[in-house]
């Protein structure tokens, strides 16, 4: 009896986060309502490859921003500057290696493109550090001069991007294999939105990753919830959070370049004109989750490509209902961080 007494009890099995798959579920499950109301599947299938195609660039762009929101609490009006950012640091790349974007090749001309993301997201990443130092830094903590003086950065980086690249409206090629469709039967399927939902899809898989299946992202996340114990452990908190602030600003010039390409023209304000639908996003995933963003984006975009082919009247509107109609479901989004 005494040896048995003596024995360590074994360790209690940790309760295990339950996932909550309604909300995934909600993707599918308008993909097949749509169906039956466009009617010809190859139709069907068209626009869904392409809705995937809008949602992962709209994702790009909004990863950045629930980042820096979910683990910083920090409400950056400054975000869609970094897109045009990124997308005008694209000239960086296509200046000097013009041939490459004519070329048949589809080696040079994804060399391309990655050269076009790792020089945009250098750049993002550099302001973005200037940006958290020089104008975030001083108001951590309270939203309303968050938003004033984001809002202000933004208006000074936006002509800075004036006075260097001009004011004028810039075309950019997109690289030559990446133009045109794959045709399977009668689906039609774009060869840069294919491109665009990989990107997406790793982007979304590495920050799913990073965040909770390494030392890093575990401080991170431990930092959120107790910054003092991390301190205490003699970690830096502030280096950790800056950091992610410059992962969110280059995350935003990762966006900004494959919506340059989409659009094939540069503009100092195309970053802002898509900050409400990245806001909706944001608000419909559950502020500052990685996986609702995700989730929000997709649902946004299958729904306005759905929409714009059933009802083309419909199609503007239809962001803000599909926001209406989850926040009536779930008024704190799709998957809600818990401490908010």
């Amino acid at each position: 009896m005494s040896d048995m007494a003596a024995q360590p009890s074994a360790p209690a099995e940790l309760p295990r986060t339950k996932t909550d798959w309604l909300p995934l579920l909600l993707v599918p499950a308008l993909a097949l309502l749509a169906l039956p109301f466009v009617g010809n599947p190859s139709t069907w299938v068209t626009l869904t490859v392409a809705g995937l195609a809008m949602g992962m660039m709209i994702f790009l762009m909004a990863s950045g921003l629930t980042l820096v929101f979910g683990l910083m609490d920090i409400i950056n009006f400054g975000h869609g500057v970094f897109i045009s950012l990124g997308a005008y640091a694209t000239l960086l790349v296509l200046s000097p290696l013009a041939g490459w974007a004519l070329s048949d090749s589809i080696g040079l001309n994804l060399a391309l493109l990655g050269l076009c993301i790792l020089v945009a997201m250098t750049v993002t990443a550099l302001a973005g550090a200037v940006f958290e130092r020089v104008i975030v830094r001083p108001v951590y903590g309270s939203h309303l001069k968050q938003i004033l003086v984001t809002m202000g950065g933004l208006i000074v980086t936006e002509q800075l991007i004036h006075a260097i690249w001009g004011a004028s409206p810039i075309p950019i090629p997109l690289p030559q294999s990446l133009r045109g469709a794959f045709v399977l039967g009668d689906i039609v399927m774009e060869r840069y939105r294919v491109i665009a939902v990989v990107i997406g899809l790793v982007v979304f898989l590495g920050m799913q990753l990073i965040l909770n299946r390494t030392r890093i992202g575990l401080l991170i996340r431990a930092g959120v919830e107790n910054p003092e114990m991390v301190e205490a452990l003699g970690y830096r908190i502030r280096r950790l959070f800056v950091s992610v602030f410059i992962a969110g600003s280059a995350l935003a010039g990762l966006g900004g370049v494959m919506w340059a390409f989409y659009r094939q023209t540069l503009t100092a304000g195309m970053g802002m004109e898509v900050m409400v639908l990245v806001f909706i996003v944001i608000i419909i995933g559950g502020l500052g989750s990685v996986g609702g963003c995700f989730v929000g984006s997709i649902l946004v975009a299958l729904v306005a490509n759905y929409v714009g082919f059933i009802e083309p009247k419909l199609a503007l509107i239809s962001n803000i209902l599909v926001m209406a109609l989850v926040l009536i479901w779930r008024p704190q989004g799709l998957f809600p961080v818990a401490r908010r």
